[in-house]
This record gives structure tokens, C-alpha cells and sequence, in this order.
């Protein structure tokens, strides 16, 4: 198995995440200057040039929620990240898909803006992606409230979206202390032994992180 991937890349840690979780050998593929072939070897196999993409007994599996479920339904481990119920399941995805829409894309506004030359930063859009991650945060405490993790008591595909979502979230725009329960949540996920690994496996690349990484976690 392959996996074409970056270590600080917030989707790559989502599948490095469930990777981790369970256990499962595979080969890392770094997409990065320097790797010319395992870059070459990805636009050939997904030219729109996306991360991660895993390459599984000769199937190409793009997009990391994909992939943490490919995972789950091809290399079942002792965490399934997919509840076998399908109503629990629809929690978990609707979770998954909170963390990618609501946290992890208006963390990618901010980010980007900052790679763009002076004058074509967009202070309107970055200032409507910092309120949205306000409201995110609000509602992310409510519903975490009794909670272990994010869609409930085990971990889950959501929990692997979470848990770079929240750590560069709280890089670019800190959660607010009023957030306690998302803060103790950052903090339970930074504790996880599969996202501990992946955290400092990135701990090298973190010079590039544009906003500038601050120095902490």
C-alpha cells in the first residue's frame, strides 16, 4: 500500500491519523521538492494534483474521508472509524464533513491569503473566514458537551478530521477560552497516540506553515 502525502498536509494527517490508529503498513510517498518521482508517480495516478491519494492492491482511492473509509471497510482493525449502524454512521460523517467545511476550509482561506502578494490579499474574505470559525467554535462546544470525541464515545472518521482541523485552527485563530470544551477536546486529540505520532512526524516542516508556527503543541 501507498500513500502519496505530505506529513504537514491537514488531509494527510487525517489518513496518517487512521493509518496510525490501526496499525496498518504502508509505504509514504512524500510529495515534495526533492521526490521528484513520487511526485511525477501522483500526477499520473490523480492530475488534479490533490493529497493524499492511496494506491491499495492496484485501486487509486482519492480524498481523505474516502480513504479513512476504504481503510475501515478494507483493513478493519480493533478501531472502526465507521460505526457498523448507519444511523450512527450518518453522525459521524456529518461531523466529518463540520470539520472539513466549517473549520478546516475557512483555516485555508487565512493561510492562503497570506502566500498572495500584498495586493491581491483579500482582507474582506479572510475577516468572513475568522467569523465563521467563531460560529464553528460556538456550536462545536455546545455539541461536545458530555462528550469524549466527536460524534460520541469512540474515536471515528470524525475524530480523525478533527484533530488537524482544531490544531491548525487554533494556530491561525485561537479558540477562545469561553470554548472550554472544544479546548479540552484539542487537547484529548493531541493527547491520542496516532495523532501524537503525526503531529511530531510534522514538527520538521513547520518553517513553511505561511502564517508562521507558533511555539507551542
Amino acid at each position: 500500500m501507498k500513500l502519496y502525502a505530505h506529513p504537514f498536509s491537514s488531509y494527510c494527517q487525517k489518513v496518517l491519523i487512521a493509518l496510525y490508529e490501526n496499525e496498518i503498513p504502508f509505504e509514504l510517498r512524500m510529495l515534495a521538492p526533492g521526490h521528484e518521482d513520487a511526485v511525477a508517480e501522483h500526477e499520473a495516478l490523480w492530475p488534479l494534483k490533490r493529497m493524499p491519494v492511496l494506491v491499495d492492491d492496484g485501486r487509486t482511492v482519492v480524498e481523505a474521508s474516502i480513504i479513512v473509509e476504504h481503510l475501515d471497510l478494507h483493513h478493519p482493525g480493533a478501531v472502526r472509524l465507521i460505526p457498523e449502524d448507519r444511523r450512527a454512521a450518518l453522525d459521524v460523517r456529518m461531523m466529518d464533513r463540520f470539520f472539513d467545511n466549517y473549520v478546516m476550509t475557512p483555516v485555508q482561506k487565512i493561510v492562503g491569503d497570506r502566500i498572495r502578494s500584498a495586493e491581491r490579499r483579500d482582507p474582506q474574505g479572510v475577516a468572513e473566514a475568522r467569523e465563521l470559525l467563531d460560529v464553528a467554535y460556538r456550536w462545536l462546544d455546545g455539541a461536545m458537551a458530555g462528550r469524549a470525541w466527536a460524534a460520541g464515545d469512540a474515536f471515528s472518521l470524525a475524530d480523525c478530521a478533527a484533530a488537524p482541523a482544531l490544531f491548525y485552527a487554533d494556530w491561525v485563530h485561537p479558540i477562545r477560552e469561553a470554548c472550554a470544551n472544544v479546548r479540552a477536546y484539542r487537547r484529548r486529540l493531541l493527547g491520542r497516540p496516532s495523532f501524537a505520532r503525526a503531529v511530531d512526524e510534522a514538527r520538521p516542516y513547520r518553517a513553511i506553515f505561511p502564517p508562521g508556527a507558533p511555539d507551542r503543541d
